[in-house]
């Protein structure tokens, strides 16, 4: 439980594991936003340019639950066999090495495919994205999520999870500046994209293997002779449940965050580029938007730490629901006043989302029973990405494909996906309002 002071006094860190959390946490981050948001965006790229954008609903559905039912799976089975190898380290860096080459596989697809392969073309889409979540689930969610946990405590949790909760919006930079260039929807392939892409994962595994240390009494505390299939299904069982209420309270919070969350945010660059009109001028948006959560999110995580987690859920949450709201209500305005929603309105909401997750993240592992980092990853997983991922997808697709009745054929993320988020998200008030009373005691 966090600490109820007006300042609290940090364990330090150390610069190693700084080094190795940033590090390969940024490029975990990387593969996962090309999951995240390049491999849809390639799948709804694929079917427009063949003729047939209701699959790109379709599909970019099927690929966001499939891979969260395989990341949740993975992270259940990989989770508990760190904590019984007492380990961490081989399943970072083997996993890294594993990651870089699933993403390789979809260089082998093209952008554009006869009417007889549309379904084939589809599965292996889908197929390839989830041999990717295995492998990331394995290296990222398991692993090394669980080596953040052992090298952490609730005093210094606050800052480095605010700090890990900006690397997805610095590896946006990184992939859509950096690299972006190299992906294009009117090519015949962007093979190159996803090769090079793919390489930063591999060659980032094989310097774990030099880098990464597991935090000291791992073994000691882990090893053993435990019952296997127990371990697996730890974070599931009754017992567990009622002795740990508070990190599972703090889990359906983050579930109901994500939800929101995945309403839009598999479209988000689509609806940039074709809803706003933006074509190829959306990076400049994106990237002041990034780098302005960035900020707000790592300010937040030094403030989360220095005076306590407690006074700061209501005002993020509150920041993250208005946040959404805006872009939601640029569809009623115009001109100068249309920019500035877009970009402070982006901000609000990316840094409310981000510093939101960061606080809840801390708080998780906060309660995590001692010994149990590497098993409480799956039940994890099942909150923040396999129940998010399920039903964030699914409202998106009927508005999806009613905003189609209304555009005809056109694929047109439409902009009720903002306020379907909105509303989930504000669902969240009961969760952080039990979280912050007992933070208070």
């Amino acid at each position: 439980m966090e600490k109820n002071t007006n300042t609290v006094k940090a364990t330090p860190l150390g610069g190693k594991v700084w080094f190795n959390a940033i590090f390969f946490g940024l490029i975990g981050q990387i593969a996962w936003i090309v999951e995240n948001m390049y491999f849809a965006t390639f799948a709804q790229d694929v079917f427009a340019n063949s003729g047939r954008s209701d699959m790109s609903y379709w599909v970019t559905t099927l690929m966001v639950i499939l891979s969260a039912v395989a990341a949740t799976a993975t992270t259940i089975f990989a989770g508990a066999w760190s904590d019984r190898a007492g380990k961490r380290k081989p399943f970072i860096a083997f996993g890294y090495i594993f990651w870089g080459i699933t993403i390789m596989l979809f260089a082998l697809l093209p952008m554009k495919v006869s009417s007889g392969s549309v379904f084939m073309v589809a599965v292996l889409i889908i197929l390839f994205d989830c041999i990717m979540t295995f492998a990331g689930s394995t290296s990222n969610d398991a692993a090394f999520n669980a080596w953040v946990a052992d090298n952490t405590d609730d005093t210094n949790r606050g800052k480095l999870n605010g700090i890990l909760s900006i690397l997805p919006v610095i590896a946006v930079v990184i992939v859509f500046v950096g690299l972006g260039g190299l992906y294009n929807s009117a090519n015949e392939s962007n093979a190159l994209f996803f090769v090079v892409i793919g390489l930063i994962p591999l060659v980032s595994g094989i310097i774990a293997l030099f880098l990464i240390k597991d935090a000291k009494g791992l073994s000691a505390a882990t090893a053993g002779s435990r019952d296997t299939l127990g371990d697996t299904f730890y974070g599931f069982r009754r017992e567990t449940i009622r002795s740990n209420k508070m990190m599972y309270v703090t889990l359906i919070a983050a579930c109901l965050i994500g939800t929101a969350q995945q309403t839009f945010y598999s479209y988000l660059i689509n609806f940039l580029i074709i809803t706003l009109g933006l074509g190829d001028g959306f990076v400049i948006p994106m990237a002041v938007i990034i780098l302005g959560s960035a900020v707000v999110t790592g300010i937040f995580g030094f403030m989360y730490d220095k005076y306590g987690r407690r006074r700061f859920y209501f005002p993020v949450l509150l920041m993250t629901v208005i946040g959404i709201l805006s872009f939601y209500c640029i569809q009623y305005t115009e001109g100068m006043a249309r920019s500035l929603l877009l970009y402070v309105g982006g901000i609000v909401m990316m840094g409310g989302l981000l510093s939101l997750l960061a606080a809840l993240n801390a708080n998780f592992q906060d309660n995590i029973p001692a010994g149990s980092e590497g098993r409480v990853q799956g039940v994890r997983m099942c909150f923040t990405v396999l129940i998010p991922m399920i039903i964030g997808p699914i409202i998106s697709l009927i508005l999806g494909l009613d905003a189609m009745g209304i555009n005809g054929s056109d694929f047109v993320p439409p902009f009720s996906l903002y306020a379907a988020a909105a509303i989930v998200a504000s669902i969240a008030v009961i969760p952080v309002a039990v979280i912050r009373r007992r933070a208070a005691r």
